[in-house]
């Protein structure tokens, strides 16, 4: 029988890259963001059904709800949608960048979760499991100066999925946490960064290999289709050249002691 997820922030990055995966491992996806062009592209692409909405807005989800019950209910939430903007120290952040990161990043996923539980508990009824599955960050782990805004957005997230957790426990549903560390994408930076592409830039610059879109996509398909019985509850996901939020090495990997 074949699945079907929901993806949201379908049109770029992270969210992207997992509805092409999932699509090429066979599920249904419908791919949600609020770039019309860019899911119609994917669409046309990859067979990926687009459906234009603003997580936001609650009507918005609610008419998501609506349509995914009229056409086939939902196995599997994916929630990738959300975003950071600035790096001010907390002492000079903008007040409505941190309401738009906590509406976008924590009462987005509430509102996705109050809407779609009832298609994903009749999907976990007649196929034995349903999914929820919500991309956090090693943000939501360790604060950093300069992040504070999304530092508390990702960490409310993270919060919401671990009640989430036990408030389902004892039913069929997995809640599955993918917190990924540095991953180099088109957009996610320079929208923090306001568009500054240079200092989007210097943020990657000297690192060998972060992490891209694909690799964080590869790890959610992987949690999505293992084993009914097995909950990946948090997984963390880092390039290796980022041993911890604040470790970051710049320059090739070289094996100590090793000639250069």
């Amino acid at each position: 029988m074949t699945r079907r997820a929901v993806v949201t922030g379908a049109s770029s990055g992270i969210g992207e890259a997992t509805a092409r995966e999932l699509r090429a491992r066979g599920w249904d996806v419908v791919g949600v963001a609020r770039r019309a062009e860019r899911l119609a592209a994917l669409e046309a692409e990859t067979g990926v059904v687009a459906h234009v909405a603003d997580l936001t807005d609650g009507d918005a989800v609610a008419t998501l709800a609506a349509w995914l019950e009229e056409t086939g209910g939902v196995d599997a939430l994916v929630h990738v949608a959300g975003g950071a903007r600035g790096t001010d120290r907390v002492e000079d952040g903008d007040p409505e960048q941190w309401r738009w990161m906590f509406e976008a990043n924590v009462l987005s996923g509430q509102r996705l979760v109050a809407s779609l539980l009832p298609l994903l508990r009749r999907a976990a009824e007649s196929a034995g499991h349903a999914d929820l599955l919500f991309v956090t960050s090693t943000a939501a782990q360790t604060a950093y100066p300069g992040g504070a805004g999304y530092n508390a957005a990702k960490a409310g997230e993270h919060m919401l999925v671990a009640a989430l957790r036990q408030e389902l426990n004892g039913e069929p549903l997995r809640v599955i946490e993918i917190a990924p560390g540095m991953v180099r994408t088109e957009e996610f930076t320079l929208n923090r960064l306001g568009g500054d592409q240079e200092g989007a830039d210097k943020l990657y610059e000297g690192v060998e290999a972060p992490l891209v879109a694909e690799d964080v996509a590869d790890v959610i398909a992987y949690a999505l289709d293992a084993p009914g019985h097995v909950n990946l509850d948090l997984v963390t996901v880092r390039p290796v050249a980022q041993s911890a939020q604040h470790l970051l090495a710049r320059g090739p990997l070289r094996v100590r002691g090793a000639e250069s």
